[in-house]
């Protein structure tokens, strides 16, 4: 049982971590600003981006629930 909820917490750690590295950039900064970061403003993928923020969302209760349970089994 211990083995399928250590699993699981890797699983859920890899996935938060690659969902937050696959969204796109939320602001531009100052670099933007100077190469023209208001183009990139119109050709955004608005449905992957709020998909990707939700699965990083489940990801992270799972992370945070798993790690609470796991300690207190240890």
């Amino acid at each position: 049982m211990e083995f399928i909820l250590n699993l699981i917490f890797i699983i859920a750690g890899l996935g938060m971590v690659a969902s937050v590295l696959l969204q796109s950039s939320k602001s531009a900064g100052l670099s933007g600003s100077i190469t023209g970061g208001s183009q990139s403003l119109f050709s955004k993928k608005k449905g992957i981006d709020d998909l990707l923020a939700k699965l990083t969302v489940i990801f992270a209760v799972l992370f945070m629930g798993l790690a609470i349970v796991l300690t207190s089994l240890g």
